[in-house]
């Protein structure tokens, strides 16, 4: 096991897969010269020379475009746009040309292409820089999306998705590329299976990406007054492992769901839907939700902060469903 940051892990996931795959091709705006936006891909251009990490004009539609069409005659890209807020220029792209081909081909054809991005709350980049868009993403057929919480599923996750035959969504937190852990390269659960990351038998927390370090911490505040809270973390939301969370629900009878996206029509309302048909006889209380606010992230630190959840508001509200 080695110590390393979320950004340097995916750095290692990409590395070693082109000197795995020559298919493997990066693009993007500034990814080879200048490493990245977020410096995952800082080096890389030394190693694997222009023809296999290529920077691209600043045009979201054209490097998705561009994957598309390169994942459908033998290639594998990892198209990366700076931010996920950027990908809205590229729906077309995306959701009716590299989510349906497989489908419209009568499966003769996929699209084998990596669209990394990020996004989430936490630098200040105000509404057009910080959205969680992941529930546009979770709601197209054909699309995987994999969030990766911790530094070793940075690493699998990733890896994992550079061998499917279909275009994978992976989306990645602004506020836990500098985060430190460990890398168990042999460690990792299957593609889609969500991860107990804390064990308990009062509540079930279920998060994903940098929420389920909220959730944990909350977890081992409410320990303190009694209350154990088992924490789900997610690592795919299509594939969306419901069994894992299921089998929770039912030992503890209680249910939250905490997101960084909107609560209108978000992940949480899907993944609470879920819990209510698939676990209700086993429900001792309605399930709660906590998510992102319904408006435009502000730019202010302190409003940025107030828009999405807190530890402090997962507790409170983890104590609300615990009647306490």
């Amino acid at each position: 096991m080695t110590e390393t940051t979320y950004r340097e892990a995916l750095r290692q996931a990409l590395t070693d897969s082109m000197r795995r795959d020559p298919s493997i091709v990066i693009l993007g705006e500034e990814v080879g010269k200048y490493g990245g936006a977020y410096g995952v891909t800082k080096g890389m251009l030394e190693e694997f020379g222009e023809a296999r990490v290529r920077d691209t004009p600043i045009s979201e539609e054209v490097i998705v475009g561009t994957a598309v069409g390169a994942a459908m005659t033998g290639l594998r890209p990892v198209a990366e746009l700076m931010y996920v807020d950027f990908v809205t220029l590229a729906m077309d792209q995306l959701v009716n040309q590299a989510a349906k081909i497989r489908y419209m081909f009568g499966g003769q054809i996929g699209v084998p292409m990596v669209l990394r991005s990020q996004g989430g709350t936490g630098r200040s980049g105000a509404a057009q820089h910080s959205q969680s868009l992941e529930a546009w993403m979770m709601h197209t057929p054909g699309l995987h999306l994999a969030m990766p919480s911790t530094v070793t599923d940075a690493y699998h996750l990733l890896m994992h998705a550079l061998t499917l035959h279909d275009p994978v969504v992976f989306l990645e937190h602004k506020g836990l590329y500098t985060m430190k852990g460990e890398l168990k390269p042999e460690r990792a659960l299957p593609w889609g299976k969500a991860e107990v990351r804390r064990k308990g038998g009062d509540c079930t927390l279920v998060s994903y990406s940098r929420m389920v370090h909220f959730c944990l911490d909350a977890a081992d505040s409410l320990s303190k007054e009694g209350i154990e809270a088992e924490v789900i973390d997610l690592r795919t939301l299509h594939p969306l492992d419901m069994d894992t969370v299921s089998e929770s629900v039912s030992r503890t009878g209680k249910a939250m769901v905490v997101t960084e996206d909107c609560l209108t029509a978000g992940v949480s309302a899907e993944i609470s839907a879920r819990i209510m048909e698939e676990a209700f006889d086993f429900l001792e209380e309605p399930v709660l939700r906590l998510s992102g606010e319904d408006i435009p992230i502000p730019v202010s630190p302190e409003l940025e902060k107030g828009s999405v959840p807190s530890v402090d508001r997962i507790i409170s509200t983890a104590k609300m469903l615990m009647r306490r």
